[in-house]
């Protein structure tokens, strides 16, 4: 069993929905669901300082297993107190298994039962990962939710493939939970995958309820399906899954992405795309995105948004950011991830409150299929 906890404070189908708003505890500290967390890849969310993620109502950020255990590696992480001492960030931490990294090698890896086989991007060294060593590596760095090691196939893919690749993951589910070491302080979440085959990801949600795991999550989208895919998988995935225990969508952030899993009853969310953006000179405005190198914000000397309360808005206008993007000055982009990623935490904490307040479905209907 974990020290960790998951509490919901909705009626079920709230809203005529599934969406439900809930609290999620940790060692490290509490989330408040739904929320967005933000992708620090390589032990830091990019331009962004711990005590910006803050200030951006952060409360639980990714880092990635695959990334870690090739630089600096496991080990330097460990000796330094583990991953929330070595990067200064004392809130709840999830890893990804690197299991999504490790099979977009494409050709540079081989897959077999025992796990996957590849050549380092760094020093060229042959390297065996298995679901073993991602677990091995997931309990020294020390986050508060680990995730199994899985075979995450991409689109398109026939349904003999995915299959396939499906039941592998199952089987190495099982092997990840032998090997977990640390499971009264980290939890250990299973992953749905199945493609974009109803029945696939149906069976394998039974299959991962009867293991009793803490939380669960559904991989294996946004990987080039369209939207209405990705919804449809969730409509499938998310309600077969316990109702007590946390749900988390891998890899997604987009708004109306968002909004139709929480009313399927998800709870977590992570996507790189507000920091990319922001490195691109791309800001997320009230659910529109915005390239601050367009000639009409020269001479605009509006905030941002004016609505938002962070440091780019409070502080500087369109035409500065414009400036800076345009001058490709590095404050541009860091204020830019700034604002995107205070937008997409601040857009699922208003749906919280909507949660909470019986008018999700009237307040973020735009928003949602059908």
């Amino acid at each position: 069993m974990t020290n960790i906890s998951f509490k919901f404070y909705c009626q079920k189908h709230c809203c005529h929905t599934k969406a439900r708003a809930g609290i999620f505890e940790t060692p490290h500290g509490k989330v408040e669901t739904p929320r967005f967390m933000p992708v620090g890849t390589a032990a830091t969310v990019k331009g962004l300082t711990p005590a910006q993620l803050e200030t951006a109502q952060a409360q639980m950020i990714l880092a990635n297993t695959y990334h870690l255990h090739l630089q600096p590696g496991e080990d330097i992480i460990e000796k330094a107190g583990g991953l929330h001492a070595f990067m200064g960030w004392q809130n709840p931490i999830l890893t990804d298994s690197g299991g999504f990294q490790v099979f977009s090698l494409s050709d540079l890896r081989k897959i077999s039962e025992a796990g996957v086989t590849f050549r380092s991007p760094h020093d060229g060294r042959l390297i065996e990962f298995t679901p073993e060593l991602a677990i091995q590596v997931q309990n020294a760095l020390g986050a508060d939710v680990i995730m199994a090691f899985d075979e995450c196939p991409p689109y398109p893919a026939d349904y003999d493939t995915v299959r396939l690749a499906t039941e592998r993951t199952e089987r190495w589910l099982e092997r990840c939970l032998q090997a977990h070491a640390c499971s009264e302080t980290q939890a250990l979440f299973g992953i749905v995958q199945g493609g974009v085959y109803p029945e696939l990801r149906a069976q394998t949600a039974k299959n991962l309820v009867e293991l009793d795991l803490p939380g669960y999550a559904i991989g294996g989208v946004s990987v080039g399906e369209p939207t209405a895919l990705i919804n449809d998988i969730v409509a499938v995935a998310a309600p077969l899954l316990p109702w007590e225990k946390p749900r988390y969508l891998m890899g997604v952030g987009s708004y109306r992405e968002m909004v139709n899993a929480i009313a399927h009853g998800v709870d977590l969310f992570d996507c790189v795309m507000p920091t990319r953006l922001g490195r691109h000179g791309a800001a997320l405005v009230q659910g529109e995105r915005w390239s601050l190198k367009k000639a009409h914000f020269r001479e605009n000397f509006s905030p941002l948004d004016p609505d938002c309360s962070c440091y780019c808005c409070a502080n500087f206008s369109r035409a500065y950011l414009r400036h800076l993007v345009r001058a490709r000055e590095m404050l541009g982009f860091l204020l830019l991830s700034l604002h995107n990623v205070t937008e997409l935490i601040r857009f699922t904490q208003r749906i919280r409150t909507a949660i909470l307040e019986d008018r999700f479905t009237t307040e973020f209907a735009h928003w949602l299929e059908g």
